[in-house]
C-alpha cells in the first residue's frame, strides 16, 4: 500500500474522521512538487503519483492523533482568479503556475 503523509489541524483532523470533509487540497508547489507529481526534464508534470492511503497526523507534536484514510482518486486542478485567468507567481526567477491536486478520500482505516 503506498501511503502519503499530511500534517493538518485538529478541526480538519475532525471533520475526516466524521465524514463532513471528503477531500483534502495541496498546493503542487517546486518545495512539495516531487510528493505529489511526476516531472519530466524541463519540469513539466507528466502524472500523479498514485497513492492508496493517506495518513493524516495532527500537529508536528510526537503524541499526536493520527488516521489512515483511503483515497479513492485523485485529481489536478488550476487555480484561476476572479477573471477565469491562470495564477502564476515566482520562484526563484521562474514563472509557475498555481496547480492544486485534490484528493478524494474514501473510509477511515485506521485511527
Amino acid at each position: 500500500m503506498k501511503i502519503l503523509t499530511l500534517i493538518i489541524k485538529q478541526k480538519y483532523f475532525d471533520e475526516i474522521l466524521s465524514g463532513k470533509k471528503k477531500i483534502e487540497t495541496r498546493e503542487v508547489i517546486p518545495t512539495t512538487e516531487k510528493k505529489y507529481v511526476i516531472l519530466d526534464k524541463d519540469r513539466a508534470i507528466t502524472d500523479i503519483i498514485q497513492y492508496n492511503a493517506i495518513r493524516f497526523y495532527v500537529g508536528y507534536k510526537k503524541d499526536r492523533a493520527t488516521a489512515l484514510v483511503e483515497v479513492k482518486g485523485s485529481h489536478l486542478e488550476e487555480v484561476h482568479d476572479e477573471n477565469d485567468q491562470p495564477i502564476f507567481y515566482d520562484y526563484k526567477g521562474e514563472q509557475n503556475m498555481m496547480i492544486d491536486i485534490i484528493y478524494d478520500l474514501g473510509k477511515v482505516l485506521e485511527k
